[in-house]
């Protein structure tokens, strides 16, 4: 079997005169950000590092001019079932997968959900086109928000761009359409959250909770402060962040049926609107930004998604309502 058929592509780093002494830990954490618990498992990889294709201790110093490199072997999600379904791919390379996930899709299999989501489908397109690839997403949407999702196809890229989301430096952007409007135009709530004592499932603002922050600016009010379209940024990326937020200042989102008004027996509970209701079966969250630094490139990536139909007819029927 060739290297090619073992190990992803390489990364390799020419020492500088500045690094010339330094411990190759030293030169792959200076110059690719490598983590520690990354080069672990390099050191077990049979050319997991190598210096001019030599493979070496991590401990061993280099010299200026030297090659150093890294592969990481290919792996697969064998505990993932292969499963044809359509994919809205809005960008892809060697190193990273952005896709347009529908509303209504989980993004990875849980216990109940084994099949039929986003991950059975991406396994199946990688491996129709021939890749070892494993499903490693860097974060997630719930299974009824829809928009785009960032999956990376090497542990490099996912630690990378899991400490670019810790550090801040991902932009996530959300359009969702809520009950009534926030009273002032733009602002931003923060407010803890933490699991409900009572209903883990459910989060809460409670003063014990973790620091979380969700900036907003109202794109549209309609019927008189009926309901409005609000624009969304994630500061912090806690589960349930912006539906929780948005029922803790008075605008639930439309068709959340966890954390707004959910229909009961064909009628909305008090403070919902059968018609918006009806308009949408989920709630009306969509990622409609993403940005971020190709780990690999080096690159500012900024993707869109459009909405889609759901919150289309949704909008529509909003404006019915009048501004």
């Amino acid at each position: 079997m060739s290297a090619a058929e073992i190990y992803y592509e390489p990364l390799s780093v020419l020492v500088s005169p500045e690094e010339d002494g330094m411990t190759v830990r030293r030169v792959l954490e200076r110059r690719l950000g490598v983590s520690r618990k990354l080069l672990s498992r390099l050191k077990l990889t049979e050319q997991g590092i190598t210096v001019n294709e030599r493979r070496v201790y991590t401990s061993e110093r280099v010299r200026q001019g030297d090659v150093v490199t890294v592969r990481m072997e290919q792996e697969e999600s064998d505990d993932i079932l292969a499963e044809q379904m359509p994919l809205d791919i809005v960008f892809e390379d060697r190193d990273l997968l952005i896709v347009n996930k529908p509303p209504g899709i989980v993004v990875h299999p849980t216990h109940g959900h084994y099949t039929g989501t986003l991950a059975n489908g991406v396994i199946y397109h990688w491996k129709a086109k021939g890749e070892k690839v494993r499903f490693r997403p860097v974060h997630r949407l719930d299974e009824d928000t829809s928009g785009l999702v960032a999956i990376a196809k090497n542990p490099y890229v996912h630690q990378q761009l899991s400490e670019q989301l810790q550090r801040g430096e991902i932009d996530k952007r959300y359009f969702a359409y809520v009950y009534g409007a926030p009273e002032a135009q733009a602002g931003s709530v923060v407010a803890p959250i933490d699991r409900d004592p009572e209903e883990p499932h459910v989060r809460i603002v409670t003063p014990g909770g973790y620091h979380s922050v969700t900036h907003y600016e109202t794109e549209a009010v309609y019927g008189g402060g009926i309901a409005a379209k609000v624009k969304l940024k994630l500061e912090t990326g806690r589960t349930h962040q912006i539906r929780v937020h948005m029922k803790h200042i008075g605008c639930p989102l439309i068709g959340d049926k966890l954390y707004g008004y959910a229909l009961q027996n064909g009628e909305a509970a008090e403070g919902g609107s059968p018609l918006m209701e009806s308009a949408v079966n989920r709630q009306a969250l969509h990622a409609a930004v993403l940005g971020l630094t190709h780990p690999i490139t080096r690159e500012t990536m900024i993707f869109e998604a459009s909405l889609p139909e759901d919150l289309q007819r949704l909008e529509s029927c909003l404006q019915q309502q009048g501004g």
